[in-house]
């Protein structure tokens, strides 16, 4: 599996920190005992530690994950599972990459997308080179990222079946479930679970029957940081804590964007969810 970039610096931690607390740069600088321009300078270089610290405390995030994010001593190892699970990486605009996932049954071959980055194209040769037979595509939720090859998997896998939550706005040809529902590909089971927050509907979808569990958890959750979620971020987090970071500490977390990680990384060095 190849190493990607975080999604997110320690500038855009407490920037998605900041918005959600709805706090002026003024204001978390008078918060945090620091002058204004420290925190603007962040814009360009690195606060010293000790102003990070205080930030951190301002806004609920944990200090000693935030600085080492900023010194970048923080990346996910890169998880691996032998057989059932392959990760891709597409193109979106503006140095914006998205992902998307192929996880199949290594006993019957039959498979599961989990939504569709921007093309197909590796997806589809590698479901060509190892004979599977995919059955459903899994929308995490309806962002343009997420979906914009939407088209090219119903042209390159005929009567595929695409679901996503019901919350999320109406896309054609599209079915719905509700939170909690449970499906299977071959002898893996997949059970959603709500993370909405980011979106109206966004959706983890938690595989077992792997060598390794897994969650394939859209854009609720990046390795060392989480999903932009102005108006609804105390819902975000919190459906991040109970229907994510409750699943056991070795779980592959496939992210919308960035590296994976797991449970156990992100426990420890997330400065959103690591505890002080």
């Amino acid at each position: 599996m190849k190493t990607l970039p975080l999604e997110d610096n320690f500038r855009d931690v407490i920037a998605k920190a900041q918005l959600s607390r709805g706090l002026s740069d003024a204001a978390l600088a008078g918060a945090a005992n620091i002058e204004i321009a420290v925190l603007r300078d962040a814009e360009n270089e690195m606060p010293n530690d000790d102003a990070l610290r205080n930030i951190a405390t301002v806004l609920g995030l944990n200090a000693d994950a935030l600085v080492a994010l900023a010194h970048e001593k923080i990346m996910p190892p890169a998880p691996a599972i032998a057989d059932g699970f392959a990760m891709f990486t597409t193109d979106y605009r503006e140095g914006i990459t998205v992902n998307n996932y192929l996880v199949w049954s290594p006993a019957t071959g039959e498979a599961a997308l989990f939504d569709t980055g921007t093309n197909i194209r590796e997806l589809t040769a590698a479901v060509r080179e190892k004979n599977l037979f995919p059955k459903t595509l899994f929308l995490t939720h309806a962002h343009p990222d997420h979906i914009a090859a939407i088209d090219a998997v119903r042209a390159a896998f005929t009567g595929i079946r695409i679901r996503i939550d019901a919350r999320e706005p109406l896309l054609e040809d599209v079915k719905t479930f509700v939170a909690g529902a449970r499906f299977a590909v071959g002898n893996l089971t997949i059970e959603t679970r709500d993370v909405a927050g980011h979106s109206p509907g966004q959706t983890a979808f938690v595989v077992a029957g792997l060598p390794q569990p897994l969650a394939v958890v859209g854009d609720s959750v990046f390795a060392a940081s989480m999903g932009r979620a102005a108006d609804c971020f105390a819902q975000q987090h919190a459906n991040n804590r109970n229907h994510i970071f409750t699943l056991s500490d070795e779980t592959i977390l496939a992210p919308g964007h960035g590296p994976a990680t797991t449970v156990g990384f992100e426990k420890k060095n997330n400065p959103f969810f690591a505890k002080s």
